[in-house]
């Protein structure tokens, strides 16, 4: 169900109403590293946007509240700028392939996919607090029995050793961003735990730092092909700057384990929407 049609996009309340989305979906784009674009798009598709133009306009939010969010970051000198410049080197193309593709696939297939893309999200999310668990494991409780001689620290892998990695995780989300309009950040932090050796927190911030030239790309090819609703996005990108700043500032503070679980919960319930938007397309 619409909640008002697509004329709502035109009028002040849905302008309020989109920077509202835009600041809740800013504050976990800065608090769990995600693009926000897993919430925004099915979001504007309520309004009755088309799903290639919700995930182009989307983009714009997720472009300034990762912006936002790595502003923040760089002030702390807490963002690992190379690990970022390197994922965005290589998503930058694939965010571009991901916005043609996503131009000439039919929405109900494209709903689907995306339908399937948040289920897939669920189980990331669980990756990755297992991650944490294991991370905080092994700070409190050290392997080295007493006793035991103390093992020659291993060297941590230089930057060259780790690029094979870094190339396919940046081609990855720069392909999912560019076709879905998400930021990638949400694929990017597991998967930088687990091949790059980074704590759950830096992989955040490296993550969110990539989105930026990352949805750049994909904007520019949705902006091409015409797909992009400016002020709509620039209204979702404007709640997006004041909500990434907040994420960003309870990242160090705050366990995530409620939020965690009640964004679990919210993305089944996106989920199903796309799966039943997906079917019905597909009916007609």
């Amino acid at each position: 169900m619409l909640i008002q049609g697509y004329d709502m996009l035109e009028s002040p309340l849905g302008w309020v109403l989109l920077f509202l989305v835009g600041t809740v979906t800013g504050t976990l784009s800065g608090l769990l590293g995600i693009g926000g674009g897993l919430l925004m798009v099915p979001i504007l598709t309520l309004f009755g946007l088309p799903l290639v133009q919700a995930t182009a306009t989307s983009l714009i939010g997720v472009l300034l509240s990762a912006l936002s969010g790595s502003v923040q970051n760089l002030r702390t000198r807490s963002l690992n700028w190379r690990v970022s410049g390197l994922l965005a080197l290589f998503g930058i193309f694939t965010a571009q392939v991901g916005a043609w593709l996503g131009d000439r696939l039919p929405d109900a297939w494209l709903a689907l996919a995306f339908a399937a893309l948040l289920l897939f999200t669920i189980y990331l999310m669980n990756l990755r607090r297992q991650l944490q668990q294991r991370e905080a494991s092994s700070l409190n409780h050290p392997t080295v029995a007493p006793g035991s001689p103390v093992p020659v620290p291993v060297p941590a892998p230089t930057l060259s050793l780790q690029l094979p990695s870094i190339a396919g995780i940046g081609l990855l989300a720069g392909g999912l961003s560019g076709l879905f309009g998400v930021g990638g950040g949400v694929v990017m932090v597991p998967l930088q735990t687990l091949f790059l050796n980074e704590t759950i927190k830096s992989a955040v911030r490296t993550s969110l730092g990539a989105i930026v030239p990352i949805a750049i790309s994909g904007l520019a090819q949705h902006a091409w092909n015409g797909n992009v609703l400016w002020i709509p996005g620039l209204c979702l990108g404007l709640g997006g700057i004041f909500g990434a700043q907040a994420g960003t500032r309870l990242l160090p503070k705050l366990s995530d384990g409620t939020v965690n679980q009640l964004f679990r919960l919210f993305l089944i319930a996106l989920a199903v929407y796309m799966a039943i938007r997906g079917v019905q397309g597909l009916q007609r």
